[in-house]
């Protein structure tokens, strides 16, 4: 299969993917409908393709990652593209030289598809604007992180098989979550109810802006929801104490073996990971029939394959063009 062979189900048109906020849902749709079809046709993403043979593919990651990294670098090698793997500790960012200048650096040694994850807000968006490769967003700071985003609602599509009409839970640290964020642009588009729950100091009252409902207590909305996406609460980037302890807070928001007693039969257990046994749900949840974590991480890989083939296709269009 070749990158103008790509059964591609509806219209993309985007050089870059830095988020799912300005994607429609008719967009959202190609690439789920294309990890789809990756699943098929690759078993589950096992098999190689030649899609992007003779491409090349760098991942510049400013900010610390296994799951994401290891999935982008499988999915780009697993289409038949070389991959060059960057780290800004052992990079000339140590001695002074910018984020752009590095980039550029990078680029200008035949780089086609650019993966960036970085702390700062905006910053694959900044790539975008200096790069000619197209550029992904593995994540940007507190922002977004839309391939995160696709492969939760594309878990949850495959298990549900659909994503409209259905009520899907945000649970925990909603204002420092780029997941959460992405989760929200492509849910709602979707045509999904979401409701945002977590302590009131990490829930930020502008959110119910994305179209979002609010809740305090886990226990009262878990009878009603459908998927219940817990999210880790990232210490990291905390200034201050958000809650009086990991205690309490496992106590009032994580998911156990007594409190999914209360959910529905078929509930969906979904977390982005890594996470936090013990504080955002326990072994025997994480682990039990409820819990999809371990398809999330396989349905990365497909996610991350279809979104790197549709940026190849429009970067070589725009190529062939010039």
């Amino acid at each position: 299969m070749q990158l103008a062979d790509l059964p591609i189900s509806g219209p993309w048109g985007e050089r870059h993917l830095l988020g799912l906020e300005r994607l429609t849902a008719a967009q959202l749709n190609t690439v789920l409908d294309l990890a789809a079809h990756y699943d098929q046709v690759t078993n589950g993403g096992t098999e190689r393709l030649s899609v992007l043979k003779g491409l090349v593919v760098a991942n510049l990651f400013f900010e610390n990652s296994t799951r994401t990294r290891t999935s982008f670098s499988l999915a780009a090698r697993r289409l038949g593209a070389d991959t060059v793997d960057f780290t800004a500790s052992s990079s000339s960012l140590s001695k002074g030289e910018t984020f752009i200048d590095t980039a550029l650096t990078i680029e200008a040694m035949g780089i086609d598809l650019v993966v960036c994850r970085h702390r700062t807000p905006g910053a694959p968006h900044l790539l975008a604007r200096h790069l000619k490769a197209g550029v992904l967003n593995a994540g940007d700071g507190t922002h977004e992180h839309p391939t995160q985003g696709l492969l939760d609602i594309y878990t949850i599509r495959k298990h549900c098989g659909k994503i409209a009409g259905l009520t899907v839970a945000l649970v925990g640290d909603i204002r420092h979550s780029r997941v959460a964020r992405s989760n929200i642009h492509g849910l709602v588009k979707l045509g999904a109810r979401v409701i945002v729950c977590g302590p009131s100091t990490l829930v930020p009252n502008e959110i119910r802006q994305l179209g979002v409902d609010v809740a305090w207590s886990l226990d009262d909305i878990l009878p009603e929801v459908d998927c219940v996406n817990l999210l880790r609460v990232q210490f990291e980037r905390q200034r201050g104490a958000f809650f009086p302890s990991i205690a309490e807070y496992a106590n009032l928001f994580g998911m156990n073996g007594e409190r999914i007693k209360k959910a529905k039969s078929n509930l969906l257990v979904l977390a982005p990971g890594p996470i936090n046994r013990g504080v955002e749900l326990t072994p025997d949840v994480a682990d039990g029939p409820h819990s999809v974590i371990l398809n999330q991480v396989s349905n990365g890989l497909l996610i991350r394959m279809a979104a790197l083939s549709l940026l190849a296709r429009e970067h070589q269009e725009k190529q062939d063009a010039a």
